[in-house]
């Protein structure tokens, strides 16, 4: 195969991102856009050996699930990568998606349960986050970033959004056209505004700035008050060259910087930096689910990762007591104040600290408990260390919650036996782990895009 030349096949599965894989006569080719059973005409973008990865031409066969996507840049942006795909189909595709990291990578042959759909398949996000720079005219863009690259593509709404993202996209536009505000170029490092983050809690806004110097947001205020009856205004100074959203210089332009809400009975504050889901009604369901599996007056959960303490909050309200770990000290300042507002205070204990220094302590803490482990781990997984001190640690049931089946696949292969450390490595194993699987649910935190949320359950053999 040849870079830039079109060539013809027919699409025989999907891969982990989505994208159609067609087997050629010479070669193998990745192509996003389309379904399983289309024959299309693509465009080779990039050829490697006998790899190439496509950009669709023309569907010549359309497959019965293929739709019309809602977005008007859907096909440039790289926030998406299934609104071709009918809604029924993205499910039956993520179920397949899990099935098939467990059993390659992990060497794991379960069934996986249907996937827990969202009731909301656009406009369910609660929180947007989008880069802020300028076009060739000189005026502000924003939008979120084409697939592996900086380049902004620049929107006036987002489909996947709540219903203020393009007010807020406007209000943004019009202060910056006043002020002379300009967005900012990620190659020359200049420039005032870099991101707009916004927040939706109930029917309130927490509305952030990220900015590369302090600038005057009062003008920014006075527009959004037309628009948003309840909001906080904050401006973060980010002067830093790496790809983090916020510093932590912070400054407060309009309210408290914050609020006060309530989800499944806990009390929360939330800010401008506060883990929450973003889909509501999905993490609703999710960490029902994960209550119901862990909370009894006898058990003692032990909550990894806890990011906020919401979770943990939850489980300590139904069970003897709840640990968290966590090593952000924000939000484990978070978690200490949401156990206050809901007098948690006996029963819910938060640490600072990583989770692979602070284990074993509290292992040794609540040892002859009847002691439930939870795990929510960042896209990377646990570290390995952390996996060896689950499995010492005789919890007769851990669950695990994972946004990348890939390193779930790792995780999980370790925990039930069917991987092994060979030193450096990780390599298959045929004996007995210490855990047996019990079910594995996905759950459609993100519709329209390749990401999904699985929960799995563990008991010790």
């Amino acid at each position: 195969m040849q870079k830039n030349e079109i060539y013809q096949g027919v699409v025989n599965s999907l891969g982990s991102e989505g994208e159609g894989v067609i087997d050629l006569e010479n070669g193998r080719a990745f192509v996003p856009g389309c379904l399983v059973g289309e024959e299309v005409t693509f465009r080779a973008l990039k050829v490697k050996d006998d790899v190439a990865y496509g950009k669709i031409e023309c569907v010549l066969s359309p497959s019965p699930d293929r739709v019309s996507p809602r977005c008007e840049v859907y096909s440039k942006c790289g926030g998406c990568q299934l609104q071709h795909m009918d809604y029924a189909a993205q499910l039956a595709f993520k179920k397949q998606l899990v099935s098939n990291c467990l059993k390659k990578l992990g060497g794991i042959d379960f069934a996986v349960s249907d996937v827990v759909a969202s009731e909301e398949v656009f406009g369910y996000r609660n929180k947007l986050s989008m880069p802020v720079g300028t076009d060739g005219e000189g005026n502000a863009v924003v939008g979120p970033y084409a697939p592996r690259s900086h380049r902004i593509v620049g929107v006036y709404n987002c489909v996947l959004q709540r219903g203020w993202c393009s007010t807020l996209i406007s209000c943004l536009k019009l202060f910056m056209s006043r002020s002379g505000y300009k967005g900012y170029d990620d190659e020359t490092r200049k420039g005032d505004i870099r991101y707009i983050v916004c927040r939706q809690l109930q029917d309130k806004h927490i509305i952030t700035v990220v900015a590369t110097r302090r600038i005057k947001l009062d003008a920014f205020a006075e527009i959004l008050d037309r628009e948003f009856t309840s909001f906080t205004l904050l401006l973060n100074v980010n002067a830093g060259t790496g790809n983090v959203i916020f510093s932590d210089r912070w400054y407060i332009c309009r309210g408290q910087g914050f609020f006060e809400g309530e989800d499944m009975g806990i009390k929360f504050r939330a800010g401008a930096n506060t883990f929450l889901q973003i889909n509501d009604g999905v993490r609703t369901a999710l960490y029902t689910a994960i209550a119901g599996e862990v909370c009894s007056p006898e058990a003692v959960a032990i909550d990894l990762y806890s990011g906020g303490g919401m979770l943990t909050a939850m489980l300590a309200r139904g069970c003897k007591a709840a640990y968290g770990i966590e090593v952000v000290k924000e939000a484990v300042v978070c978690a200490d104040e949401l156990r206050e507002m809901n007098g948690l205070q006996d029963k819910m204990f938060n640490i600072c600290g990583t989770v692979e220094d602070n284990i074993q302590r509290v292992f040794s803490e609540t040892e002859g408990a009847d002691r439930v482990i939870v795990c929510d781990p960042p896209r990377k997984g646990m570290q390995r260390s952390v996996v060896r001190e689950i499995i010492k640690s005789g919890a007769d049931k851990v669950v695990l919650v994972s946004c990348n089946p890939a390193t779930l696949a790792r995780d999980l292969g370790l925990l039930c036996g069917t991987l092994r450390e060979d030193g450096a490595n990780i390599i298959r194993s045929d004996g007995d782990g210490a855990y047996r699987i019990k079910s594995i649910t996905p759950y459609d935190m993100f519709p329209q895009t390749k990401w999904i949320e699985t929960l799995v359950v563990l008991r010790r053999r």
